[in-house]
């Protein structure tokens, strides 16, 4: 078991930066990323709600397009009819996907609303091993050395679908 915790600690910290892959352009998603997000549609549902419970207590601006919601409208998306736009590249140790998952509920002055999610699928296991990596939540900074100004974990239709390493 070592070998294996070793093997993925060393993943971890190889993890992919911005300057180390190549995304491709934002698409609409095919058949396997629609594949990879369904098999940890649970567990995305679990963290959104688990960041919201987070933020809620540091920060509710994070969520504050959700701050009317019940957990349940919430989460209440299937990949199949909201996952709109991925990205991904590979790796060393597989690939890195990035996905558009529109929250149907958030439809307000801004416009819809969408989380921006990142999976990882490691080589060789098709989508029995794909694994959650993060939420993107945006502490917005006017000046790098200064507090956040705003944030925001549910973005806009506009807001691109860029590398983040949360």
């Amino acid at each position: 078991m070592a070998s294996r915790d070793n093997s993925l600690t060393e993943r971890r910290n190889s993890a992919a930066s911005v300057d180390q892959i190549k995304l491709n352009e934002a698409h609409p998603p095919k058949q396997n990323a629609i594949e990879a997000f369904n098999v940890i549609l649970p567990t995305i549902k679990k963290e959104i709600l688990k960041s919201r419970a987070h933020w809620d207590k540091h920060e509710p601006r994070m969520w504050a397009r959700a701050s009317k919601l019940s957990d349940d409208e919430l989460t209440a998306f299937t990949i199949e009819n909201d996952l709109v736009e991925v990205r991904s590249a590979p790796t060393s140790y597989g690939y890195i996907v990035f996905g558009k998952i529109r929250i149907p509920a958030v439809n307000d002055e801004e416009g819809e609303g969408f989380v921006h999610v990142r999976i990882h699928d490691p080589p060789n296991r098709g989508n029995a091993d794909v694994i959650f990596h993060s939420l993107f939540t945006d502490e917005i900074r006017d000046d790098p050395d200064l507090p956040p100004v705003n944030y925001r974990a549910i973005q806009t239709v506009d807001k691109p679908l860029e590398f983040f390493n949360e």
